[in-house]
């Protein structure tokens, strides 16, 4: 089962379980330029150019995180592609997953502009760019 937490939820979650794997699924330049949460392990839904799915999504989580049991969260922008993600994960065997609603940027505002209305950043929740 797919679990959904906001940003908040899913940081202190972080906090209260060591064994916890957060994964971040956005491309290498929406990591590295727009930021991420400290030790965030960048392992990429869809990559740039072509945005296409990548064929060893779920082998490179298994390499991070081979215990299917361990709580994997994912992080996007807006909580979509994390969501995509997460299902692909549930296919292949992995029972913890939580959506990380909102994503690092968060929604669109009535201005078509991320990180005024929520997300991760938004709230003020540790990042880093790399």
């Amino acid at each position: 089962m797919i679990e959904n937490l906001n940003p908040q939820a899913s940081w202190d979650f972080l906090q209260h379980d060591p064994t916890a794997v957060l994964i971040d699924v956005r491309t290498r330049m929406e990591h590295i330029f727009v930021g991420h949460p400290p030790n965030a392990r960048h392992i990429p839904w869809k990559e740039a150019p072509d945005f296409q799915l990548n064929p060893h999504f779920v082998e490179s989580v298994r390499q991070v995180s081979p215990d299917f049991n361990t709580p994997i969260l994912l992080l996007c922008r807006s909580g979509q592609r994390s969501l995509e993600a997460a299902v692909a994960l549930e296919n292949a065997g992995y029972v913890h997953l939580i959506n990380i609603v909102d994503g690092f940027e968060g929604a669109l505002d009535h201005n078509k502009q991320r990180g005024r209305l929520n997300g991760w950043r938004f709230l003020g929740l540790p990042w880093q760019q790399s």
